[in-house]
C-alpha cells in the first residue's frame, strides 16, 4: 500500500511538473498548524479565477434553463430555503439588509434583483460571475438565452431526446416522475427537428442517424462545447452493446407508430447512446453524463450508479471521446474517482458542494486530490429554484463551499507532508480552472 501511494504521488507531481516533496514519508495525522496553513492558503485560493464546469444559469421563469423539469421531491437540508447561508449569499451579492428570508423580507430581495436586471440588462449574469471571480461558467441549457454572453457562458446542450423518438406511453406510465420528464424529451426532439427543418422522423434508420449527426454538428457551430446526458432520470445507465441491425429493426417497426416493449426500446437506446458517444469523438465534442443521485421520488440510485457506465468508459472504441462525469458519481464518489484512471475520463464536483457542508466536502476533495488531481474539475450546479433562491445564490454557495473546503483539504495535505504549499496551489489552480479548460482544446479559457 505504501509503495502504491508513493507511486501515485510521484505520478501526480510528474503531471504538474513540480519539484519533489520535502518529506520522504507522509504522516498519517495532520498537525496543530493546520488552521494557520488554512489561513495562508484561503486568500490565495480566492484569487484563482474559476472555470465553472457545470451550471444552469438563468431566471426562474425561463423554461430553457434545463431540458426537463423538477417533479416534487425531497431536498437535502442544505439546499432547502431555510438554510441561513442563503442570507449570507444575499448580503454578499445584493446588500440584503435583513437577517432572515421571511416572506415579507424576501420581497426586498426579489425587488432588488428586478431592479438590477432592468439596469444591467444582458450584463446581469456576467456581472455576477465577476463578483465571484468566475472567468467562464458553462451553461447547461436546452437552448441558450440572449441575456447570457456566450463569451462568458459556453453552451452544453442536451442529447437524451434522440433516444426517445417513439410512442412513449408505456414509459410515461411507469411513475409520476416520468409523466413529467418524457413529454419534455419529446418536446426537445421536436425542437431539434425544427432546427433541421425536418417535418417528421426519417423513414429509415440511416436517415435518422444522419439527422442526429446534423444536430450535433450544427449545435457545435452555434457554440456548443459538449453534449449532456441526463439519462439516469429515465432509465438504467447500464448500456448493452447491440448491433446496428438490431437497432435498425426496432426503428423500422416503430418509427411510424406502435409502442415498443421495454426491451425493444432499450436495444434501440443502447445503440443510439453508443452512436452519440462515437460522434462525440469524431467531432471533438466531449460527453457530459449525469452520474449522481437525482431529484424526484422515483430516481433509482442503483440504476443510476456511475459504475454502470464502466463498460462504456473503458471501451477502447471510445478512446477519442472525452467524458465528464457530472456530479462525480455522488454518493459513490469514492469509487468514482478510480474511473479517472482512464485517460479520457474526468469528474466534476458540482452538486456535492451544495448538498455537503464544507466540513464534509473537504474529505471528498482530499481523497480526489490524493488520487487523480489532474482529472477533477469544479462546478457549481447553480440553478434558479425560485425567485428568492435563484441561480445567483446557488452560484455563491457553490463557490464559497469549494474554496473553503479546498483550502482545508490542502492545509491537511501540507501538514501531513503530502505536498508543499507551492504544490498545493498548483493543485488548486488545476481543480478550479486548468483541468477543465484543458479538455476543450482552446475553445474556452
Amino acid at each position: 500500500m505504501r509503495i502504491a501511494l508513493n507511486m501515485r504521488i510521484g505520478l501526480v507531481l510528474a503531471v504538474y511538473a513540480v519539484p519533489p516533496i520535502a518529506q520522504a514519508q507522509a504522516r498519517p495525522l495532520p498537525g496543530p498548524e493546520v488552521p494557520q496553513i488554512y489561513q495562508r492558503l484561503l486568500p490565495q485560493i480566492e484569487n484563482i479565477p474559476i472555470f465553472d464546469h457545470h451550471a444552469h444559469p438563468g431566471f426562474a421563469d425561463d423554461p430553457d434553463v434545463d431540458a426537463m423539469a423538477s417533479p416534487p421531491g425531497s431536498a437535502a437540508l442544505r439546499t432547502r430555503d431555510t438554510n441561513p447561508e442563503l442570507v449570507a449569499a444575499s448580503k454578499a451579492l445584493f446588500g440584503y439588509p435583513y437577517n432572515d428570508l421571511s416572506p415579507e423580507h424576501a420581497k426586498w430581495l426579489v425587488q432588488k434583483k428586478a431592479e438590477l436586471k432592468k439596469a444591467q440588462g444582458n450584463a446581469y449574469f456576467s456581472n455576477l460571475l465577476d463578483k465571484l471571480n468566475i472567468e467562464q461558467g458553462v451553461a447547461n441549457r436546452a437552448m441558450m438565452a440572449d441575456y447570457l454572453d456566450p463569451k462568458r457562458f459556453p453552451w452544453v446542450f442536451f442529447a437524451d431526446s434522440f433516444m426517445w423518438p417513439f410512442d412513449n406511453q408505456r414509459e410515461r406510465a411507469r411513475n409520476r416522475d416520468e409523466e413529467v420528464y418524457l413529454p419534455l424529451q419529446e418536446k426537445m426532439l421536436h425542437r431539434w427537428m425544427q432546427q433541421e427543418n425536418v417535418d417528421k422522423l426519417p423513414p429509415d434508420f440511416a436517415g435518422y442517424l444522419a439527422f442526429v449527426s446534423r444536430v450535433l454538428e450544427d449545435n457545435q457551430k452555434k457554440g456548443g462545447i459538449a453534449m449532456k446526458f441526463e439519462v439516469a432520470y429515465f432509465r438504467s445507465t447500464r448500456f448493452a452493446d447491440p448491433t446496428r441491425e438490431q437497432a435498425e429493426d426496432v426503428y423500422q417497426r416503430f418509427v411510424s407508430g406502435g409502442v415498443p416493449s421495454e426491451q425493444e426500446y432499450r436495444t434501440f437506446q443502447d445503440y443510439v447512446f453508443r452512436f452519440l458517444v462515437r460522434e462525440g469523438g469524431r467531432l471533438h465534442l466531449p460527453v457530459h453524463v449525469h452520474s449522481a443521485v437525482g431529484i424526484g421520488d422515483y430516481f433509482s440510485l442503483s440504476d443510476g450508479n456511475i459504475l454502470n457506465l464502466e463498460n462504456i468508459l473503458r471501451d477502447p472504441r471510445y478512446s477519442d471521446t472525452k467524458f465528464v462525469m457530472i456530479h462525480g458519481g455522488y454518493p459513490y464518489e469514492h469509487q468514482a474517482i478510480w474511473l479517472a484512471a482512464v485517460k479520457n475520463v474526468y469528474l466534476d464536483t458540482s452538486l456535492m458542494e451544495l448538498d455537503m457542508y464544507p466540513s464534509e466536502f473537504r474529505h471528498v476533495l482530499k481523497t480526489w486530490l490524493e488520487t487523480f488531481p489532474d482529472k477533477m474539475t469544479f462546478g457549481t450546479d447553480s440553478f434558479p429554484y425560485n425567485e428568492t433562491l435563484g441561480a445567483e445564490e446557488s452560484y455563491w454557495l457553490g463557490v464559497q463551499s469549494a474554496r473553503t473546503a479546498l483550502a482545508a483539504a490542502l492545509a491537511e495535505m501540507i501538514s501531513e507532508g503530502e505536498v508543499n504549499e507551492s504544490q498545493a496551489l498548483q493543485l488548486a489552480h488545476g481543480y478550479l480552472h486548468d483541468n477543465a479548460v484543458g479538455i476543450y482544446e482552446g475553445r474556452v479559457h
